[in-house]
């Protein structure tokens, strides 16, 4: 029998009751397993009621310390968890059903970020996710405790062809000296979304101009009304349902895209990487997800949450493929149906729509603002990458997949998608090596050019699947 102390992560944004109800099926079910459970069963929504918790196992003589991430959290109260405890430390994050409406958890996120920052931070993980009330459940619980954490066994590369070269010199010589505009921050605990000016520019040959969030409001602000009346008859043409949404925030939303568009073509940014929140909710009141997604179909990948890595990656593959890349996060991974899902608030390119789903207005599901776009993504296949920094050494990550045709996950912009690899082994992959939580996506089979650019950058390319 083996002595867990527990500890339940949430935050309060997500569907508080769906993640009650979860946790306490997980609560039941470590009570079930015979071994000693040693914790409180309240959710933990601040550092400080997480401080709490771990102080109350403080003497404790623990085999394992588990952490419940029953919703998406940032990473900061994992690591500081891992950082105090004397026990090894697991994760074990729930899925939820891909309902069409609200992602109500988005713990698998919660999981990835977790697993990049404690990879960097050189701290061991062992992880599983699975349902509270799974029939394997059991078996994979004891399997967790027995673990001393997974390897990930990866496919080999095909060696680029003179081809592959030619068209990755291209993009390559389309990076040197490009600029990307990172406008505030990256959110604390998204150590994800970290870079260091010197790194990017031995990387790619390219520039990060920092500018305040508060300089991009203020240009909002300034939008005249005619314009954004103008933006939003363009808009009604390729979206519907905008007279369904808040008026007033939906101008302040048009706002901010013709705000990223001047300052883009200003300051001639290939790229933007913009803290999207909680500022652009709680002080301007609007999503920036909606505008970004337009940015994106405009031809400037704008990534979420001052995600600078993310951007270069985004438009690495732009210029690879001549089409419009995606930056999103993987939130669902199911070994039964060997998919997973990948989704962002609304931040997709309206020619990624499935017909299907024509896009539609919609409000952010935590915030409960617009603009965003929802649909499904179309099928078609894929090149998913990401200019990486797991465990603090750069890596190009590279995977084929085709996005099936599926009605929507969740809402905001999501797909199915099936990688050239089970679903199963591409999740153990991102977690064992602590990959970040955001990666790009575009519509073409880029690979081999991708694999030329990481030979020419002088990186290791990692075949995801």
């Amino acid at each position: 029998m083996a002595r867990i102390g527990v500890l339940a992560l949430a935050r309060p944004t997500f569907d508080v009751p769906f993640a009650e109800e979860n946790a306490a099926k997980a609560f039941a079910a470590l009570d079930r397993s015979g071994h000693a459970i040693i914790g409180g069963w309240a959710l933990l929504f601040y550092a400080a009621a997480a401080a709490e918790g771990l102080g109350a196992l403080r003497g404790e003589a623990l085999d394992l310390l588990l952490i419940l991430q029953v919703t998406f959290t940032d990473a900061t109260m994992t690591v500081q968890i891992a950082m105090e405890a004397d026990a090894p430390l697991a994760i074990w994050a729930f899925p939820e059903p891909r309902t069409g409406g609200r992602l109500r958890l988005n713990a698998f996120c919660g999981l990835n970020l977790a697993a990049h920052a404690l990879g960097r931070a050189s701290h061991a993980l062992r992880w599983l996710y699975a349902a509270p009330d799974a029939p394997t459940l059991s078996a994979e619980f004891d399997k967790l405790i027995a673990s001393g954490g997974g390897h990930a066994r990866l496919p080999s590369a095909p060696e680029p062809t003179e081809a592959d070269a030619q068209v990755a010199e291209r993009a390559l010589s389309a990076l040197r000296g490009a600029r990307i505009g990172l406008l505030g921050e990256h959110p604390p605990g998204f150590d994800t979304c970290r870079y260091e000016p010197a790194a990017l520019r031995r990387l790619a040959g390219t520039e990060v101009d920092r500018i305040p969030l508060a300089i991009l409001l203020a240009r909002a602000r300034a939008i005249p009304a005619e314009e954004i009346a103008e933006t939003r008859a363009s808009v009604s043409a390729e979206v519907a349902d905008l007279d369904m949404v808040d008026q007033a925030q939906l101008d302040r939303s048009l706002s901010v895209y013709r705000a990223l568009d001047g300052l883009a073509r200003g300051e001639n940014f290939k790229a933007l990487a913009v803290r999207c929140w909680p500022e652009m909710f709680t002080e301007y009141g609007c999503a920036a997800c909606g505008p970004m997604g337009f940015m994106n179909g405009d031809g400037i990948p704008s990534a979420c949450e001052a995600d600078v890595y993310g951007a270069l990656s985004a438009l690495a593959l732009q210029e690879l493929a001549g089409e419009p890349a995606f930056l999103a996060d993987v939130v669902d991974m199911d070994g039964v149906s060997d998919t997973g899902v990948v989704w962002h608030c609304g931040l997709a390119p309206l020619s990624m729509a499935d017909p299907a789903t024509p896009p539609t207005a919609t409000v952010h599901s935590n915030r409960r603002m617009p603009l965003l776009q929802e649909f499904a993504l179309k099928p078609g296949r894929v090149t998913v990458a990401r200019f990486s920094q797991a465990r603090g050494e750069p890596k190009l990550v590279v995977a084929g997949a085709t996005m099936v045709s599926a009605p929507k996950s969740f809402s905001g912009t999501s797909g199915v998608i099936r990688f050239d690899r089970r679903a199963d082994e591409v999740a153990a992959a991102m977690m064992d090596l602590g990959l970040e939580h955001h990666v790009a996506l575009v519509y073409r089979d880029v690979r081999g050019p991708l694999r030329a650019m990481g030979a020419a950058m002088g990186i290791p390319v990692v075949e995801l699947a």
